[in-house]
């Protein structure tokens, strides 16, 4: 699951659209049509990485491709709607990104809309399982320099607390006073709600992780096509804490993550929030296996 990515611009995106060898991808985009989705397939529509585009949704898929087929991109679009019409759409590919989902409205929680969701990711991955099974999955759940030279990992999980910006390990190095440290690191766990707020029940944080999305879509597809050194974080099964998913910088290969690359030097302040989040990280696990062992 995508944690929250560390702030970063243009230059994320240029590396994505640079000439690679791993440059006939086909690329489906599960949830097509929503907030998320059409700009994230605007963005992986633009990149010479992709050579088939694939869209599904449960509505306005044919219209969404037929808008994205106008662009003089090399990359080849089709749209596909309904539950009849994903095995097609899936059949083939290399790279799976699902955005899907009901999104929040003010005065909701992400708890709020954990059976929806769940249900939805649920039925997608079976679907990936049955049709694509050797796909790579990247589910997006809710990331005074140059920010696109800024590098922060952020690991833990993706809601409040859990959302564990290692500010100490910042690239290149940076340093606050405990007070402004303890404000960015609020502002950080609460930037989805920030933009909710902002949007007054038209939406929630949409385009910017449509473009996290895509970001780590062109970072996988550099790291399928040999690129060494590629790292992002992703909430995966691991063994770097006592809780059994935590999101962490990955080294990324040619079969998905290559290593996990763990928490590094954590600072005193970091340690607490770690040990703050795994109460509400095991809670939220917890209902999230439950419901995997009694999804049908």
């Amino acid at each position: 699951m995508l944690s929250r990515l560390s702030t970063a611009t243009a230059t994320a995106l240029r590396r994505g659209i640079a000439t690679s060898a791993q440059n006939n991808a086909k690329v489906a985009v599960l949830g097509a049509s929503g907030g998320i989705g059409q700009p994230l397939s605007l963005l992986l529509k633009n990149s010479p990485l992709v050579s088939k585009l694939s869209l599904y949704d449960i509505a306005h898929t044919p219209g969404v491709a037929a808008d994205l087929s106008h662009i003089e991109t090399r990359a080849s679009v089709k749209g596909f709607m309904g539950p009849e019409q994903l095995p097609e759409c899936l059949k083939g590919c290399d790279v799976v990104v699902i955005p899907a989902g009901v999104p929040r409205k003010p005065g909701m929680t992400r708890d709020d809309l954990f059976n929806t969701n769940a249900s939805i990711v649920a039925s997608l991955t079976s679907a990936c399982a049955k049709h694509c099974p050797e796909a790579m999955i990247c589910i997006i759940s809710n990331p005074g320099l140059d920010p696109a030279r800024v590098t922060v990992p952020v690991i833990g999980g993706h809601a409040g607390k859990t959302i564990i910006p290692l500010i100490s390990q910042c690239t290149p190095k940076v340093e606050f006073p405990q007070d402004q440290l303890e404000k960015l690191t609020a502002r950080i766990q609460e930037a989805g709600t920030e933009v909710v707020q902002a949007k007054a029940g038209a939406g929630s944080a949409t385009l910017s992780m449509a473009y996290a999305g895509a970001r780590f879509v062109f970072s996988l597809l550099d790291a399928m096509s040999g690129k060494q050194g590629v790292v992002e974080c992703a909430f995966v099964r691991s063994d770097v804490t006592e809780v059994p998913y935590f999101s962490t910088p990955l080294q990324l290969g040619k079969k998905g993550m290559e290593k996990n690359l763990g928490l590094g030097k954590l600072s005193p302040f970091e340690e607490k929030m770690v040990a703050a989040a795994m109460s509400e990280l095991k809670a939220s696990i917890k209902k999230g296996e439950e419901f995997a062992k009694n999804f049908k």
